[in-house]
């Protein structure tokens, strides 16, 4: 599998899912405790930025040398995810999705068995990371595609079984 051209295709189907949606669906939360898109897309910018990309990276030229921890949890307060503007946030994650594409495709002869020995995972390669990449996305585009329908749901009178049982 080609992980930059699967990168590439999901980051088409995340603008198709995250542009020009309705003003109100940007902070709606199907729940208080779920997240609403403006705080999926800072976090998929930052995904991007200082997780997939970077620890790859870091494994592919430094083996056996364990990358800085982080908590993605925490960056939504850190980041102030709330006070982002969700155009300005989608625009910096997709350019952020053309360079981790563009890094992948100028790698030459990656040595994805490259390793470093992880405390609690143990053996953690710079494919464990590119594999883990693309399941995130997917997660990503499956919890966007169930906000979407949730806020119908919430939006509508209308009984939706005839769509089918999600």
């Amino acid at each position: 599998m080609n992980v930059a051209e699967q990168l590439k295709k999901n980051k088409f189907v995340f603008q198709s899912l995250l542009e020009g949606v309705q003003p109100e669906l940007i902070t709606w939360r199907p729940r208080p405790d779920k997240w609403c898109l403006l705080e999926i897309v800072c976090h998929l910018y930052d995904e991007e930025q200082f997780d997939f990309r970077f620890r790859a990276q870091w494994v592919l030229e430094q083996p056996n040398t364990q990358p800085p921890p982080f908590n993605p949890l925490d960056w939504v307060t850190d980041h102030k995810y709330m006070e982002q503007n969700y155009e300005d946030i989608l625009k910096k994650f997709l350019n952020e999705r053309d360079a981790s594409i563009t890094w992948l495709q100028e790698l030459k002869n990656p040595n994805w068995d490259n390793y470093y020995i992880h405390p609690k995972l143990g053996k953690v390669t710079a494919k464990h990371y590119v594999d883990n990449w693309l399941a995130h996305d997917y997660l990503h585009v499956r919890q966007i595609i169930k906000q979407k329908f949730d806020y119908l749901t919430s939006q509508t009178n209308e009984n939706l079984e005839y769509a089918g049982i999600w």
